[in-house]
């Protein structure tokens, strides 16, 4: 596992290099405009580094290039870990956000709306 440091440090280059699905998709989640929910970006969970992610919801939201169809392996591995440490995750690619970001946004708020806190 890295250290914190470094963690941190990749966390802000991770950051600084976000793809433009990565934008597009902050502009919706940052400040609490999704379902006035905290979002974080690049956030560490053990060895992975999650695109978004709310905590107080146990939530991960995850974008993929097409650099993912070849890694379908290595997505469970990851998804198995962060689920048996609490999260639930949604997944969209980032073409469904260049095509239709209103669209992705209203399907995390469907999630939301329709999975509490607790469950």
């Amino acid at each position: 596992m890295p250290s914190s440091e470094s963690s941190h440090e990749t966390a802000r280059r991770l950051r600084r290099e976000q793809t433009v699905a990565e934008k597009i998709l902050w502009r919706h989640l940052r400040g609490r405009q999704l379902c006035n929910i905290k979002f974080r970006r690049q956030f560490p969970i053990g060895q992975y580094f999650i695109d978004f992610c709310s905590i107080e919801r146990r939530l991960i939201i995850e974008l993929d290039g097409g650099q993912h169809a070849d890694r379908f392996a290595d997505d469970e591995v990851r998804t198995t870990y962060l689920t048996s440490r609490g999260y639930r995750g949604l997944r969209f690619w980032n073409d469904q956000v260049l095509a239709s970001a209103d669209q992705v946004v209203a399907d995390n708020e469907k999630f939301l709306s329709t999975h509490s806190p607790e469950s």
